[in-house]
């Protein structure tokens, strides 16, 4: 992304109901994964301007990455207890994933044109048992503008993303679309903003805050999916939810060799 992207998700994402109700989420499986202890290492990936690793801090040593120094600034300034880190060299990251109890790659892999090469090398750092929290756009037919402004390579479908694990040392614990309950919703709007956005060559930027009470309301059913999640992390069921505007897996490192 670049810094317009940066400053825009720095403006937003501490109020408005997608970045709120999937942090919601996010914080919920990670506390089944790994109870809450000021020892726990929880590293975010690609951690943008620094929310979401900042919502763990309470709970755990939280460490952001991410290859952009501008928005890593932007995370420093607004979270100076966090601890922030701005490098893609192979051996840091190294060093910092082995540490983790957690990793979160929350919205990343569809940046990066080889999602396989980065998904497997950040594997072959970890220690056995650590879990992988993944969070990806979904449904090819939801492409609009909004991911070509945003630097996507692609949105996945439950079979695309399980190819990019495919064949590593690793247990899918959880497998599943989110952001369920208003995909219909989605859909038609999406739908409608392709037309217009077809029409008059603009493009509206799907991260603008509704009004209060209805981004209140969004992100209270956005956020409920948690529930849903969690007992499917629990119980090894099969996927809770069949179709949605994302996917979020959880895989857990295998024992290797």
């Amino acid at each position: 992304m670049d810094k317009a992207e940066f400053d825009l998700h720095a403006d937003v994402e501490q109020r408005h109901w997608w970045f709120t109700g999937r942090r919601h989420i996010m914080q919920r499986l990670i506390h089944e994964l790994s109870p809450p202890n000021a020892d726990h290492v929880v590293v975010d990936i690609g951690c943008g301007t620094g929310a979401n690793i900042a919502s763990l801090a309470d709970s755990f040593r939280a460490i952001g990455v991410d290859a952009s120094s501008y928005a890593i600034e932007h995370a420093r300034r607004a979270f100076p207890a966090v601890e922030f880190h701005c490098t893609e060299d192979d051996a840091v990251l190294a060093g910092l994933v082995k540490q983790a109890n957690v990793v979160t790659i929350m919205d990343v892999l569809e940046h990066v044109p080889d999602d396989y090469e980065m998904l497997s090398k950040l594997l072959s750092h970890a220690q056995p048992g650590t879990h992988f929290l993944i969070t990806v756009p979904a449904n090819p037919a939801l492409w609009s503008k909004h991911d070509e402004v945003f630097g996507h390579y692609r949105r996945y479908d439950a079979e695309q993303l399980e190819d990019v694990w495919n064949g590593l040392d690793v247990e899918c614990r959880l497998l599943s679309y989110f952001n369920a309950r208003l995909y219909p919703i989605v859909r038609m709007i999406r739908n409608r903003k392709k037309q217009r956005e077809a029409s008059t060559d603009q493009h509206e930027s799907d991260l603008k805050i509704p009004l209060a009470p209805l981004n209140a309301t969004l992100h209270t059913i956005f956020a409920g999916e948690s529930r849903r999640l969690l007992s499917a992390l629990r119980s090894e069921k099969a996927m809770p939810y069949r179709q949605g505007v994302s996917l979020i897996a959880v895989l857990q490192r295998g024992p290797g060799e």
